[in-house]
């Protein structure tokens, strides 16, 4: 640590609070987590857009430092696509880098940190916390929250065989063997790692369940009365609305059930393609749609569900965990998960739910149906879903995990 009693941590990451869904919240909690265990933490960040894609009204059009929580945080400005395509999306990250490049070699010189972090996405800003790691003397600790060129290709924003596909892959094995230190958030995704790199460090640093405390005082009434939701269960699904959820299925099983005057379909939230679905959906009387509800009642939000769905597309349940898990195994309330067997997503959620195959809107809508009908297995599944949050996914144990780690690397 440099002869100092304080370990110091620089953050160079792109999504930071005041998000309240996605990769932001878990760098902020991590940031303040560490600060509350002794640490010295700036973050180099950009400006919150997500998940709606647009600026947040309270944000700075340029740069901007502020102390946040005991994190000192430097925002940097950059594009922001409303429609986020694959080239939009590299023009997005890469003016982040560009944007967050001096500001990250000062506070590197200023505060000589002994690691520093570089948040994925964007992979494109791993470059730039590498030239500042030098700059101080420091570790380079690459986080992937998940796999960004896999997912592009799941998602169909790269296709195989493209002049640009092996380039993609070749700078990812670059970017991440240049690590000192490689996290990710499970264990099939740690694996990936491995493959990917040659004998680098890895280790597992996981989301936890971020809204805990507010989730075990709520109990979602409210909405219920605000929605006109009457006794119906809900189906409910929260978060981004974008490429990797493939939520065209929810859509279709809310078509295949609408003779079930007991079911409403609830999807909240915000992103490139709610329109679109909006569109798919018209007319359902079973299907509501809302915007991403204030973090202060997020408790209460996931208390209204009946049912949580999490759908993803096929071959994405590696690559990314999504976040949103964690808060939905504490709301204890069962779950109903496209991935297939042996991945990372099928491995949390069972016991907790039922999985079925991705992109099958057969077996999801039977599930969900299933769940409805079997008020004793539903509530089952639920309590354990409530049990694993608590025993595996809360923050001080996991901000403590990831104090260990570091201290022990640093030492």
């Amino acid at each position: 640590m440099n002869g100092r009693t304080s370990p110091r941590l620089l953050i160079v990451g792109l999504n930071y609070a005041p998000e309240l869904v996605g990769i932001g919240p878990y760098t902020t909690g991590l940031a303040e987590g560490l600060v509350q265990r002794g640490w010295t933490v700036d973050a180099v960040v950009g400006q919150p857009y997500y998940p709606q894609w647009a600026r947040h009204p309270d944000a700075a059009r340029g740069w901007s430092h502020t102390r946040e929580g005991g994190v000192g945080v430097t925002r940097c400005p950059h594009y922001i696509p409303a429609d986020p395509s694959g080239p939009k999306r590299l023009v997005h990250h890469a003016s982040f880098a560009a944007s967050a490049f001096a500001p990250a070699l000062r506070r590197a010189r200023a505060t000589r940190p002994d690691f520093v972090l570089a948040v994925a996405p964007s992979l494109l800003s791993v470059p730039i916390a590498r030239l500042a790691a030098r700059a101080a003397g420091a570790k380079l600790w690459v986080h992937l929250q998940d796999f960004e060129v896999d997912a592009a290709f799941a998602t169909g924003l790269l296709k195989e065989g493209a002049k640009t596909a092996g380039a993609a892959r070749r700078a990812e094995r670059a970017i991440l063997n240049s690590a000192d230190l490689l996290t990710t958030i499970s264990e099939p995704m740690a694996q990936g790692l491995r493959r990917r790199t040659t004998g680098t460090d890895v280790a597992i640093v996981r989301n936890w369940a971020n809204h805990m405390e507010s989730v075990a005082d709520a109990s979602g009434d409210a909405y219920r009365r605000e929605w006109g939701l009457g006794e119906r269960r809900v189906a409910l699904y929260s978060g981004n609305i974008g490429n990797k959820q493939g939520l065209e299925i929810v859509i279709e099983a809310a078509k295949r059930l609408r003779h079930r005057e007991d079911l409403v379909f609830v999807v909240c939230g915000n992103g490139p393609n709610r329109a679109r679905l909006e569109a798919q959906g018209a007319g359902l009387a079973n299907l509501l749609f809302h915007d991403l509800q204030p973090a202060e009642r997020v408790g209460e939000l996931l208390r209204l569900a009946d049912i949580h769905l999490l759908p993803q597309l096929p071959g994405a349940a590696d690559l990314v965990l999504p976040s949103k898990l964690t808060n939905m195994l504490a709301s204890s309330r069962p779950t109903v998960a496209t991935a297939d067997a042996g991945t990372g997503l099928a491995v949390e959620v069972e016991g907790c739910g039922l999985i079925v195959a991705p992109q099958d809107v057969s077996a999801f809508a039977a599930a969900i149906e299933r769940l409805c009908d079997d008020p004793a297995l539903a509530k089952d599944l639920g309590q354990r879903a409530g049990r694993r949050a608590r025993e595996r996914w809360s923050r001080d144990a996991i901000v403590a995990e990831a104090d260990a780690l570091l201290r022990e690397r640093i030492a």
